[in-house]
């Protein structure tokens, strides 16, 4: 049977370790701070999520070296922005035959990478055993049995495939991609547009202006993904559009609830200071702010939550220059 560890103990990531041990897999779960770790230890509980519970099949360590060692599948469930820091000072320990697994959906700021470019930039070039696995997919539900369906996607099939496998079951339904850059991007850029959506659901706006932000949202996701080489299909299947709707509509959606708070009128300094958990779109928001540059491509809804992210300004002028561009047709 596969080896397989986590690195982090986020929600997300033991949901997935107790898909694993319903299947009667085993799993090894990393964090770095021994107080949570023997918190779950003797209580069997998330120290996150106190509704999730761990079988006698998931152990904790806060050892990470042996982690990436005894471990054929590697799954990555930190935030992007931690990737590089916490795998390389490892890197010599990760073997060319084991599988990394990322679940994270963030753009790298600085170096304007996903995160399999990260971990090629880590790793070097040659490896090419990266999966990332997204989709519409909230850990709360993945652990009430909610019927939930992922993709798998690398530019290794045997590597996608072994990954659908093993994180497929009753309730949980993996697809294979081979887009891997457009499922990264795609997990990425709707964050930045659920921070958008919160904003409105602050603002006190109603269903007409969510729907036209999912849709022209999704119009700018799909028009960057493809100049930097994505495909189109990717923005239209589950880590495009069933990711954004999920992220943009959901109770759970970090990154909607910093929206909402900004738009309520909260600042974002406080509104970061007051989470327990990571909202990747914050910073995303940058990188994706230069990717645009980069790349030439206008996404007037992306401009705009950068500006008033980092910016400082006011939702809703933001909100009203948008309504008043010149006008021009849909397509």
């Amino acid at each position: 049977m596969e080896k397989i560890s986590f690195i982090g103990c986020g929600s997300w990531g033991g949901a997935l370790s107790k898909v694993l041990s319903d299947k009667g897999i085993s799993s090894l779960m990393w964090h770095r701070n021994i107080e949570i770790i023997n918190e779950m230890r003797s209580t069997r509980r998330h120290y996150l999520v106190p509704e999730l519970t761990f079988s006698d099949k998931v152990v904790f360590t806060d050892d990470l070296s042996s982690v990436i060692q005894n471990s054929s599948i590697l799954v990555l469930a930190i935030p992007s922005q931690s990737i590089r820091n916490v795998i390389m000072p490892y890197r010599s320990l990760v073997k060319k035959q084991q599988i990394i697994v990322n679940l994270a959906k963030g753009i790298e700021v600085d170096t304007l990478l996903t995160v399999s470019g990260v971990l090629k930039d880590i790793l070097g070039t040659s490896f090419d055993n990266i999966v990332t696995l997204s989709g519409p997919s909230h850990a709360e539900e993945v652990i009430l049995g909610h019927p939930t369906t992922l993709v798998s996607a690398s530019k290794n099939e045997n590597a996608a495939a072994k990954i659908q496998e093993t994180f497929s079951n009753r309730t949980l339904r993996t697809y294979k991609n081979d887009d891997i850059l457009g499922v990264e991007l795609g997990g990425a850029m709707k964050n930045v547009i659920a921070i958008a959506a919160g904003i409105c659901d602050g603002i006190g706006y109603g269903d007409n202006s969510k729907a036209a932000l999912l849709t022209r949202g999704m119009g700018e996701i799909t028009k960057l993904g493809t100049s930097m080489g994505a495909k189109t299909s990717t923005f239209q299947g589950l880590s495009g559009y069933g990711d954004l709707i999920v992220t943009c509509l959901s109770k759970h959606s970090r990154n909607r609830r910093v929206g909402q708070a900004i738009g309520e009128g909260h600042s974002l300094k406080k509104v970061l200071e007051d989470m327990s958990m990571v909202a990747e779109g914050v910073l995303s928001a940058k990188s994706i702010h230069q990717l645009r540059l980069k790349h030439k491509v206008q996404m007037p809804i992306h401009e705009a939550i950068y500006q008033v992210l980092f910016e400082g300004k006011n939702p809703e002028h933001s909100v009203e220059e948008l309504m008043t561009r010149s006008l021009t047709s849909e397509i």
